[in-house]
C-alpha cells in the first residue's frame, strides 16, 4: 500500500496579504468619497501622488535588494500606506510634500527594517511625522467643509490641481479665503486663550460632536472598520482598546470640568481617532500580536492621543501615539505571551 505524503503546512491559508489589503482599501472607499465631497478633490490628487511614490519606492527597494518588484507590488500594501497618508494630509498639499512622506514611509520605515513583516513602525505614520517636522506650514492649509451655511470659497478641480503642482493658489483665492483651522486646532487655541469649550463650539466649523464634515467621514470610517471586523480582517481588541484609552480619561475630565475639557464625543469625532482605531493601529505588522497585548496596545494609543491633545503641543496626537506604542510592542508581546496548554504560567516552562 502506498501512502500519500504531504509537506507542511498542512492547512492552506484562507487569505493572503493581497486579500487583506484589498479589503482594507474597499473599507476606505466610502470615507474617501465623503472626504472629497466635504473637502474637495485635493484628496484624490494626494492619493494619486502618494500611491505613485509609494509604489515607485517599493519597486526601487525590491530592485536594490535583488528581489522581484512584481511580487511585492502585487500585495497592495504600498497602496494602503498611500491611502492612509492621504487621509492624514490636508486636501491642499504640494506634491513634493506628499512624495517626501510617502518615500520615507516606504523606503526608511518599511524596507530599511526588512520590508513587510519586519518593519517595527507604521510606515504611513512615520511618513506623516517626517512631513510634520520638515513641512509644518503645509499641514495648516485645511479648508472649510462644503456646508451651505459656512462662508468660504470653494476650490474646484483645476484650482486644487494648481496648488498641488505648484504650491501656489490662484490670485482670486488667497490663503485667508480658503483656509480654516481644524476643529482640534480651534479647540486647543481657544482653550489656550482662556475661552470655554462652549464658546469655542459656537464656531461654524463645529458639528454635533466634533467637526462638521469630519463627523460624516468618521461615521463612514467606523462603518468600514466594523465591516472589516465582520470579515475577520481585523479583530476587536485594538479598536476597543483605542476607544477605552481615549474615552475613559476624556469622560472623567469632562465630568470634572466641562468648561475646559471637551466632551468624549468631540475627542472621538474631532480628528483622526476613528481612522486610527480601525485602520492605522490595526496594522498587523507593527501592532502587538496576542489578544491581551493588542488590547493593551490599543489602550496605550488611545491614552497617548488624549494626553498629547490635552497637555502636548500638537492638536492631534495620533501619529506620535502610534509610533510610541510601536516601540513598546516587543515588551508588550514578551509580557503577554499566551500560556501553552499543559505548561506553567510562562510559555515554554516545564
Amino acid at each position: 500500500m502506498e501512502f500519500e505524503r504531504r509537506e507542511a503546512p498542512y492547512v492552506a491559508p484562507t487569505a493572503d496579504v493581497s486579500h487583506v489589503m484589498l479589503h482594507v482599501l474597499a473599507a476606505l472607499v466610502p470615507a474617501a468619497l465623503a472626504h472629497v465631497w466635504f473637502f474637495g478633490p485635493g484628496f484624490l490628487f494626494n492619493l494619486v501622488i502618494a500611491t505613485a511614490f509609494c509604489v515607485a519606492g517599493e519597486a526601487m527597494m525590491q530592485k536594490v535588494r535583488g528581489r522581484d518588484p512584481e511580487t511585492a507590488l502585487s500585495d497592495y500594501s504600498a497602496i494602503v500606506t498611500a491611502a492612509l497618508l492621504a487621509f492624514a494630509l490636508p486636501s491642499l498639499t504640494p506634491w513634493w510634500v506628499t512624495g517626501t512622506g510617502a518615500l520615507f514611509g516606504i523606503v526608511v520605515a518599511k524596507h530599511l527594517y526588512g520590508g513587510i513583516g519586519f518593519n517595527i513602525f507604521n510606515p504611513a505614520m512615520a511618513g506623516y511625522v517626517v512631513i510634520l517636522v520638515a513641512f509644518p506650514m503645509h499641514l495648516n492649509l485645511w479648508i472649510a467643509p462644503r456646508m451651505g451655511d459656512i462662508d468660504y470659497e470653494y476650490l474646484g478641480i483645476f484650482e486644487s490641481l494648481q496648488y498641488t503642482l505648484t504650491g501656489v493658489l490662484p490670485e482670486a483665492h488667497p490663503f485667508d479665503a480658503v483656509s480654516r483651522a481644524t476643529p482640534l486646532d480651534a479647540m486647543k487655541s481657544g482653550l489656550n486663550n482662556a475661552r470655554t469649550v462652549a464658546e469655542v463650539r459656537t464656531l461654524p466649523i463645529m458639528g454635533d460632536f466634533g467637526g462638521r464634515g469630519w463627523e460624516w467621514i468618521g461615521n463612514f470610517l467606523a462603518i468600514g472598520g466594523f465591516w472589516l471586523m465582520i470579515k475577520k480582517i481585523i479583530r476587536w481588541h485594538i479598536p476597543a482598546g483605542v476607544g477605552i484609552g481615549l474615552l475613559v480619561p476624556a469622560t472623567i475630565m469632562w465630568l470634572f470640568n466641562p468648561d475646559i475639557n471637551p466632551s468624549p464625543g468631540f475627542h472621538m469625532f474631532g480628528g483622526a481617532a476613528i481612522l486610527c482605531a480601525f485602520f492605522i493601529a490595526t496594522d498587523p505588522v507593527s501592532a502587538a500580536t496576542s489578544p491581551k497585548g493588542r488590547l493593551i496596545y490599543g489602550i496605550g494609543i488611545g491614552f497617548l492621543i488624549y494626553a498629547i491633545r490635552t497637555w502636548g503641543a500638537y492638536a492631534d496626537g495620533v501619529a506620535f501615539a502610534v509610533l510610541i506604542m510601536n516601540m513598546a510592542v516587543p515588551a508588550i508581546d514578551a509580557l503577554t505571551v499566551p500560556r501553552i496548554v499543559g505548561h506553567g504560567k510562562q510559555a515554554g516552562s516545564g
